[in-house]
């Protein structure tokens, strides 16, 4: 077999990963004695593995999450009462394609940012559009996207990824506007898109964050009746020996 041309036809298919594995199945003597099935799998599979790869940085990238963080890095043994059990379950990502929601909340620096970003992390990983937001920022941008006209198009953006994350929601009650953006939010997420939200505020407390019962009850509605709960306690991780898993 004429090895360059294979390799530049390869190349010209855009079949990258089946290029590399072929090199590197060149390279080893003992191919020799495959099948025709077994040598074209295995090319096959390189070629997977390099698409399924470069789809989770791309789905990384326009995450844009706040901390690099992965599930497999995760300290069970903090003193912050993690159900390990809760989020081994949480980390098949099975929650997010059920289009259910997860609320994390406790105090600064036990770790909320981090768990957030590490469950993102792997939901791109399982193919599944991501993006992170913190909230202040995100209603600033909302509110510079209603002047100048491109309100309905963010309101889109947001609505079509598969998980949204609303990193540090509160604890300074909600204007008016910032209301409506909330819930409009979380109506074009209910029960289409899954949303995960992080807190120093008890849920019991956030309908006083919101400030207006009526809309409070059409949001807490829409994002609790199917939501998981994390709920952390303890102090801060910052004064532990592994500070990025503590809240940035």
């Amino acid at each position: 077999m004429l090895t360059h041309p294979t390799l530049d036809l390869l190349q010209k298919l855009g079949l990258h990963g089946m290029a590399k594995g072929f090199r590197e199945l060149e390279r080893q003597p003992e191919i020799a004695a495959l099948e025709h099935g077994e040598w074209l799998a295995l090319l096959l599979e390189h070629e997977a593995t390099l698409r399924r790869q470069k789809r989770f940085e791309t789905r990384a990238r326009a995450a844009k999450l706040r901390q690099s963080a992965s599930i497999e890095d995760v300290d069970y043994r903090a003193a912050r009462g993690l159900d390990r059990a809760l989020f081994l379950k949480l980390a098949g990502c099975d929650w997010v394609r059920a289009r259910h929601n997860l609320l994390i909340t406790g105090p600064c620096g036990v770790g909320k940012s981090w768990l957030a970003c590490a469950l993102g992390q792997k939901a791109c990983r399982e193919d599944l559009s991501t993006a992170y937001h913190r909230v202040p920022r995100l209603f600033s941008t909302l509110a510079m996207a209603r002047a100048d006209g491109r309100y309905a198009r963010t309101l889109r953006q947001i609505a079509k990824v598969d998980l949204l994350i609303l990193d540090d929601w509160g604890p300074e009650t909600l204007t008016a506007d910032q209301r409506r953006d909330l819930l409009e939010i979380i109506d074009d997420r209910h029960e289409m898109r899954s949303v995960i939200i992080t807190s120093q505020v008890p849920i019991e407390q956030w309908y006083e964050i919101i400030g207006d019962p009526t809309i409070a009850d059409a949001i807490l509605d829409r994002l609790i009746h199917n939501a998981y709960r994390i709920e952390l306690t303890g102090e801060s991780l910052r004064k532990k020996q592994n500070p990025a898993t503590a809240d940035a």
